[in-house]
């Protein structure tokens, strides 16, 4: 295909809205505009990995440093829109909001005696674990909502330390939406002051570290108080226990025990359908250097870039199509630019959109038989007798 037939506009400049360096590349390489849209030369790329994408092996072809599970796979990028949660030395990776963790149960001692106890002005997990002088995880938090199939009122209990995933608990009983004043003091509760002991026509649902956790503090369902030594079990009973608890770095993983990552990523596909553009943006993000785009030959939009340079004496041009058209002959494809232009803004042009391989047609090389030809990631050129070239190539 020739240069003008995709109507690339490369740009000297990174645009001002550059959210990182690959989406930067790829706006100044002619793949996409400022206002990310795909133009012809990115929709030749993405027409190639769809083909590309028929192989189980697809993501390896294009060297990508990928995390995945059995049905998601992501590119690591700090302004990727997905939080995943990664373990680095058994490769578990999962969504933020549905990840797990090896939680630490505390050691099974004892149930003391249940105990009411003023607690002022503690309506808040921290303010009462300072008041009380015990360590949040001796707390019991209480989260109330509203399931929206049958208005049912949800009473949520986690650990005082852990933070829900509203993912897990929706996946567990439906959609919820937070319980209003007038349904929490309907159900028993005080907001502020609540836990499940003695509700009424409540639906509690308990993470499954609740019940490994003895003798923790609770809400009194009346302001100002709490209960110490609250147990599962023995104080309430729990309609579900689930894992309900949102997993963060630094936890342990709940397949080896190693710390767990926590990064920022692009979608890049699911089971059963790829995005391209993230791809795109991928490969870009990944392939690159002070030049330009730098793809390998998998992804690349064209197997080479032919330029030619106007000479003085010979006819570069000419020679130039014979070869474009034995290299495509050969099943090569090409990016011929045929451009008038002066050769350091056709190095700069092959540079920029990253071909894997530059061919350049010139009149001192000619005179010798011979064709210029430099890998993009290569720093030497070599020069080959023309008639070698599509073996060669």
């Amino acid at each position: 295909m020739k240069y003008h037939d995709l109507n690339i506009q490369t740009q000297r400049e990174f645009p001002n809205n550059a959210r990182t360096p690959g989406f930067g590349w790829l706006v100044r390489a002619g793949y996409i505009t400022r206002e990310n849209e795909i133009l012809p030369l990115g929709k030749q790329v993405i027409d190639k990995l769809n083909d590309l994408s028929k192989d189980p092996a697809f993501f390896s072809l294009l060297s990508l440093p990928i995390i995945s599970n059995e049905t998601e796979t992501y590119f690591p990028l700090s302004t990727g829109t997905i939080e995943v949660i990664h373990c680095p030395s058994c490769n578990y990776t999962e969504r933020k909001e549905l990840a797990q963790f090896k939680k630490t149960p505390f050691p099974q001692g004892e149930l003391l005696p249940i105990e009411k106890v003023s607690t002022p002005d503690c309506n808040t997990i921290e303010a009462l674990a300072n008041f009380l002088n015990i360590p949040k995880e001796k707390t019991a938090k209480a989260l109330m909502y509203t399931r929206t199939s049958d208005n049912q009122f949800v009473f949520v209990v986690l650990r005082g330390d852990m933070t829900l995933s509203e993912t897990k608990l929706k996946n567990r009983i439906g959609e919820v939406r937070l319980a209003t004043a007038e349904e929490i003091t309907n159900a028993g509760a005080a907001a502020g002051y609540a836990s499940p002991v003695e509700l009424k026509n409540a639906l509690i649902v308990v993470d499954d570290l609740i019940p490994q956790s003895p003798n923790l503090a609770a809400g009194a369902n009346k302001a100002g108080y709490h209960l110490l030594n609250t147990n599962c079990g023995r104080d309430y009973s729990a309609n579900f226990i689930a894992d309900l608890t949102l997993a963060n770095k630094n936890e342990s993983c709940i397949h080896c025990g190693s710390q767990l990552t926590e990064v920022n990523a692009l979608m890049l596909a699911t089971r059963s359908e790829f995005n391209f553009e993230n791809i795109l943006l991928a490969l870009a993000e990944t392939h690159h250097d002070d030049k330009g785009l730098a793809f390998p030959k998998s992804a690349a939009p064209f197997d080479v870039y032919l330029m030619h340079i106007p000479g003085k004496e010979m006819d570069t041009l000419t020679k130039a199509e014979e070869l474009y058209n034995d290299l495509q002959n050969a099943g090569i494809t090409v990016l011929f630019d045929d451009r008038d232009e002066r050769a350091g803004v056709k190095f700069n042009d092959a540079d920029l959109i990253g071909c894997s391989v530059r061919v350049t047609v010139g009149e001192k090389n000619l005179k010798d038989g011979k064709i210029e030809i430099k890998a993009r990631t290569d720093k030497e050129n070599q020069l080959v007798p023309i008639e070698d070239l599509t073996q060669f190539i």
